[in-house]
C-alpha cells in the first residue's frame, strides 16, 4: 500500500518538481511564484484544500490535490481532484488507483459527500482507470471556465 500522507509547510521544494513535471506533461502554462503561492496556503491547512504526497515524504513518488466546496445536489462538502500526479518510472503499478481508493475513505470521516474530477475526453487510459474507480461521466454537463 502506497501511503498518503498529508502535505505540510516543509514539504513545498519537495512538492515543486512534481507539479512542475505535471504542468508540463499536461501542456498548461508554467509559473513557478504563482504554483508556490497556490502551493502554500493548502500546505499551511487552507479549508479551501488539502496537499497529499504519495509514498515517502522525502522522496515522493507522486501527489494528489483536493479542492474543496459546497453543493446542494449532493447535500454538502465536495471536493475536486485538482491535480494527480504520479512519477513516470512507478506508472502501472497500481498506484493511482490505491490514492483515488483512499481519499474518498480520509475524506469522508471529514462529512465529503462527492469527488469530481476533469479528465480530456482522449485520454482514454485515465478515463477507463476512472470508470473503473466509479467515477461517472455527466454527460449533460459542461465544465466552463472564466478566468480572472
Amino acid at each position: 500500500m502506497t501511503a498518503l500522507t498529508l502535505a505540510k509547510p516543509d514539504d513545498l521544494d519537495r512538492l515543486m518538481p512534481l507539479c512542475t513535471a505535471f504542468q508540463t506533461e499536461q501542456e498548461l502554462p508554467r509559473d513557478d511564484t504563482s504554483l508556490r503561492n497556490a502551493l502554500a496556503p493548502l500546505l499551511a491547512g487552507s479549508p479551501h484544500g488539502a496537499v497529499y504526497i504519495a509514498g515517502p515524504v522525502r522522496a515522493p513518488i507522486g501527489y494528489a490535490v483536493i479542492c474543496f466546496g459546497w453543493s446542494l445536489e449532493f447535500g454538502g462538502l465536495d471536493g475536486f481532484l485538482d491535480e494527480i500526479y504520479i512519477r513516470p518510472g512507478v506508472r502501472g503499478r497500481g498506484i493511482g488507483t490505491e490514492i483515488l481508493n483512499a481519499l474518498p475513505k480520509a475524506l469522508a470521516g471529514a462529512g465529503l459527500k462527492a469527488l469530481h474530477l476533469e479528465v480530456r475526453r482522449d485520454n482514454e487510459k485515465a478515463r477507463a482507470l476512472y470508470a473503473k474507480l466509479h467515477f461517472e461521466p455527466r454527460e449533460q454537463y459542461m465544465l466552463m471556465t472564466r478566468h480572472f
